[in-house]
C-alpha cells in the first residue's frame, strides 16, 4: 500500500509527547487512527508513529451556506469558486508512540519531535498489522480477538500475546449489554485452538458458557489428534470437601457468629487438624464432636456453663453442613478434572448461595495455587494436588469474589495469585460490569485490560485511576463505544487500540431475553390451547345397558 499523505505538522502540543497537524481529510483523521512522520538521528531514518487523540474544526463553511437544508453547501461553495472538500480545515492532536523496533518487538520513543511544515502520513494496513500486535493471526501463542476499529474488517487483525495475557492477568470491564461475555467467549475460543491448547476454568454464575461444549465439532478447533474438550459442572455436581476449608471459611459460612462461638470453634478446628494432619480428610461429625467435647457445666453441676453457646454453634454447623448439597465429608472435584491442557471447564454456580460461591471460588483458587507452587518448587507428588502445567481461571461477575469495601474469603487468595501467580503459572481473568464495586488492589494487578462501553461516571473514574496502560484520551471514547467495540491496552498488546470484536465461532449463551416475543408466544399458545379445547367433540354419556364400541356400559 502506497503512502497516503494526510496533513502537515503545525507544531508541538501541550505535552512533550504530543504534536498537532492540519488536514482537510475528515474521513481518515478519526480519533484512534494511526499516523506517522519521518525523523532521523543522523544515522537512521525512523517512522515515528502516533495515534490521533483529539480533533478540532478550525475553519468551516459560513453559516449562510448551511442555512437552507434544501440546497447542498457544496453547490453554494462551487458557485463562488470554492472547493467544498477543502473548505473545512481540522487541527488534529496526536500522541506520539514511537518507532517500532523489530528486534525488541516494541515501540521506542526517540524523542525527536516533528518540525512545523513536515508531512504526516496515514499508517498503512501492512505497517499496523506488523507493529500493533505482538503475534500474528494463527501464530502459536496468539489470540485473534478482532480487527482495528478505524479500518475495514480484517484489514488490521488485533492479536494478543497469550503468554503475557495469562501470566500477568486480564480484566474485562463493561456495562451490561456491551458484549463482555461475548468477548470472553472469543478469548476462550482462541485459548482452545490447536496453536494454544490451554487449560481453562470458567466460573459461571449465570449459566452462559455451556455453549462452549459445541466447539469440538466446529472447523478450526481440531488438528491431528487434538480435539478440544469442554466440561460443564452443574450445581448438583459441584462438591467441596469439608477438610479443604480453612477456619476463616467456616466462620464466614456460619451466620452471626459471636466471639464466644469463635472461641469454641477455633480449638475444635485445630484439634481436628492436629489429629488428621494438614492434608488429611475429615468430616462434619469430626468437627462437631470436637465442639461438643468442650461443653462443661457450672460449679453447681448444672448445665449453665457454656451449654447455650455450644448449642447455638451446633445449630449453625448442622444447618450449614449436615444436609449440604455442596460441602461433603469425602467428595470434591479433583484438580485433574478441573484443569487439563485442551480442556475448558465451566463451573455453573447459578443455583448456589453467594456466600457458598465465594467459599467455593476461594477454596479452588487456594488448592490450585498450592498445587502450582508445589509443582514449580519440585515438591508435588503424583496425587490429586499436582498440576504439572500452567492454568487460567476466568471469573464472571468478579466483584462478587473481591468486592470493594468488604472482606470476603475469596479476596485474599485472589490478591495473592494476582501478585505472585506469574511465578507459578496461575493466570486470572476478571469480568465485571461494575468496576467501581471491584476491589481496587485486585483490579490494578490486571496488566491487560479490555474496556467496553461504560457510562457510569464512578466506573469511568475507577478505570482511569486504577488501570494502567490505557491512554487517557482513549478512555474519553467509553460512552461512544457500541456493542462489540473495545479498548484493548496493557502488556498483551504493543499499544492501546480501538478494536472491533470478531464474530464467535461457538454459539453465544448470554443472549438477552426478548420479553415481548415471549409474551406474545405465551398468549398465542394459550389461545390455541383454549380453541382446541372448545372445538373438541363432546362425548355424551351413554345410558346403562347399552354397548359402546362393543363394550357393555
Amino acid at each position: 500500500m502506497e503512502e497516503i499523505l494526510i496533513g502537515t505538522v503545525k507544531g508541538p502540543g501541550e505535552n512533550p509527547h504530543e504534536f498537532t497537524f492540519i488536514t482537510t481529510d475528515n474521513a481518515q483523521s478519526r480519533v484512534g487512527e494511526f499516523v506517522y512522520y519521518s525523523a532521523s538521528d543522523g544515522e537512521h531514518e525512523f517512522k515515528i508513529v502516533g495515534t490521533i487523540a483529539e480533533r478540532r474544526l478550525v475553519r468551516n463553511l459560513p453559516d449562510s451556506f448551511l442555512s437552507d437544508p434544501n440546497t447542498p453547501p457544496s453547490l453554494v461553495a462551487s458557485l463562488i469558486g470554492l472547493e467544498a472538500d477543502s473548505a473545512e480545515i481540522y487541527e488534529i492532536m496526536v500522541e506520539t508512540i514511537g518507532y517500532f523496533h523489530e528486534v525488541i518487538g516494541d515501540f521506542i520513543n526517540p524523542r525527536i519531535p516533528p518540525t512545523p511544515g513536515q508531512q504526516v502520513f496515514l499508517a498503512s494496513n501492512e505497517m499496523l498489522a506488523k507493529m500493533l500486535s505482538p503475534k500474528q493471526k494463527g501464530e502459536p501463542g496468539g489470540a485473534h480477538i478482532g480487527w482495528l476499529l478505524t479500518r475495514k474488517k480484517d484489514d488490521v487483525p488485533v492479536v494478543l500475546s497469550v503468554k503475557d495475557v495469562v501470566s500477568t492477568h486480564l480484566a474485562v470491564l463493561a456495562s451490561t449489554g456491551s458484549g463482555k461475555s461475548y468477548l470472553a467467549g472469543v478469548l476462550i475460543e482462541e485459548l482452545m485452538r490447536p496453536h494454544n491448547r490451554a487449560a481453562v476454568l470458567v466460573v459461571d454464575p449465570h449459566g452462559e458458557y455451556h455453549t462452549m461444549q459445541g466447539m469440538h465439532s466446529l472447523p478450526g478447533f481440531s488438528e491431528g489428534a487434538y480435539t478440544p474438550e469442554a466440561r460443564v459442572f452443574t450445581p448438583n455436581k459441584i462438591k467441596v470437601r469439608l477438610s479443604s476449608l480453612t477456619e476463616a471459611d467456616l466462620v464466614y459460612l456460619l451466620p452471626e457468629m459471636t466471639e464466644k462461638m469463635k472461641s469454641i470453634l477455633t480449638p475444635a478446628y485445630r484439634a481436628v487438624i492436629n489429629r488428621h494432619g494438614e492434608r488429611g480428610t475429615w468430616g462434619f461429625r469430626d468437627l462437631l464432636d470436637e465442639v461438643l467435647q468442650q461443653r462443661y457445666e457450672d460449679e453447681k453441676g448444672k448445665g449453665g456453663g457454656n451449654s447455650s453457646t455450644i448449642d447455638a454453634l451446633e445449630w449453625r454447623l448442622r444447618r450449614r453442613f449436615e444436609q449440604s448439597s455442596v460441602f461433603s465429608d469425602h467428595e470434591h472435584i479433583s484438580l485433574q478434572d478441573l484443569f487439563k491442557p485442551g480442556q475448558c471447564t465451566v463451573l455453573q454456580l447459578s443455583e448456589i448461595d453467594e456466600h457458598e460461591q465465594q467459599v467455593i471460588v476461594g477454596t479452588l483458587l487456594r488448592r490450585t495455587n498450592k498445587a502450582r507452587m508445589a509443582t514449580v518448587r519440585g515438591n508435588a507428588g503424583s496425587g490429586d494436588e499436582s498440576l504439572p502445567y500452567p492454568v487460567f481461571v476466568l471469573l464472571e461477575e468478579s466483584h462478587r469474589y473481591a468486592p470493594a469495601g468488604q472482606q470476603v474469603v475469596s479476596t485474599n487468595i485472589l490478591k495473592t495469585i494476582l501478585a505472585e501467580g506469574r511465578k507459578f503459572g496461575v493466570g486470572i481473568g476478571l469480568i465485571t460490569q461494575r468496576p467501581g464495586k471491584l476491589d481496587q488492589d485486585v483490579l490494578s494487578q490486571c496488566m491487560t485490560q479490555f474496556i467496553m462501553r461504560i457510562v457510569n461516571p464512578i466506573d469511568q473514574q475507577t478505570i482511569a485511576s486504577s488501570v494502567e496502560g490505557a491512554g487517557r484520551r482513549l478512555l474519553d471514547e467509553l460512552p461512544a463505544l457500541t456493542k462489540g467495540q473495545v479498548i484493548v491496552s496493557g502488556v498483551g498488546i504493543n499499544t492501546p487500540v480501538l478494536c472491533a470484536v470478531r464474530e464467535r465461532t461457538t454459539k453465544h449463551g448470554g443472549e438477552t431475553i426478548d420479553a415481548p416475543s415471549e409474551w406474545q408466544k405465551y398468549f398465542s399458545e394459550t389461545r390455541k390451547a383454549q380453541r382446541e379445547r372448545a372445538e373438541a367433540p363432546m362425548i355424551k354419556p351413554q345410558p346403562k345397558g347399552q354397548q359402546v364400541d362393543g363394550w357393555d356400559v
